[in-house]
């Protein structure tokens, strides 16, 4: 039997497919479609797989895909499974960034009672257009006010996420959602306790904008 293994030798392993978002897996990149209609943070850019996190709702949970290119800063990709499969790209903007997108006090409003709020954003600057300008829509309707959920560093695809109410179950939040009227772009923000906010631009795209995957193993 020895004989015959040396002889023929050991089968390899057979590799890893990789053809889907849902497949990824951290260390994992892909590569971007080139096209004019994604923003340059997006365009062509090869991105690479750093951390899988799970949103965990009432009756559902949500995958994110934290990608890192040449930029300094992460790009956070969903797959959204609703009457047609699509995927969400966002980028994080602090609020220094907030204050030169947006008036304030209309900003202001997405958080209060009854969660109607309509944001227009601020003539921007050629610097800020280019940096932001197709992350943002000419204007937005709010869509979700005060969502429950919890926010896991880890990845629970197939899985069910912590239930200890003693610290393991994640981080809390409130979700406060806007989009545009063609569904193309929203602008979505997390409330965490003792009031950390983070605020999302995000783009709603094909599947058709991922032209490569590149399995890690």
């Amino acid at each position: 039997m020895g004989f015959l293994s040396g002889l023929f030798g050991k089968k390899e392993a057979p590799k890893r497919q990789l053809d889907h978002p849902t497949k990824l897996l951290k260390g994992d990149m892909l590569t971007l479609d080139d096209s004019f209609a994604l923003p340059a943070q997006l365009r062509g850019q090869q991105l690479k797989v750093e951390a899988i996190h799970t949103y965990e709702y009432q009756r559902s949970q949500q995958c994110e895909f934290m990608l890192r290119g040449h930029g300094a800063n992460p790009i956070f990709m969903s797959f959204i499974v609703e009457d047609e499969s699509y995927l969400s790209f966002s980028i994080k903007v602090n609020r220094a960034v907030v204050e030169q997108l947006f008036d304030l006090d209309a900003f202001a409003e997405i958080f209060e009672e009854p969660g109607q709020a309509n944001l227009t954003p601020l003539t921007l600057s050629p610097e800020l257009t280019e940096e932001f300008g197709q992350w943002l829509a000419q204007d937005y309707h709010q869509v979700e006010f005060a969502g429950f959920g919890y926010f896991h560093r880890q990845d629970y695809r197939n899985l069910t996420p912590p239930q200890d109410e003693n610290g393991q179950r994640g981080e809390a939040f409130e979700s406060y959602s806007l989009v545009n009227n063609d569904d193309s772009h929203a602008i979505d923000i997390e409330v965490y306790e003792g009031g950390d906010t983070e605020v999302m631009l995000t783009l709603y795209r094909p599947l058709t904008d991922i032209r490569d995957y590149w399995p890690a193993s």
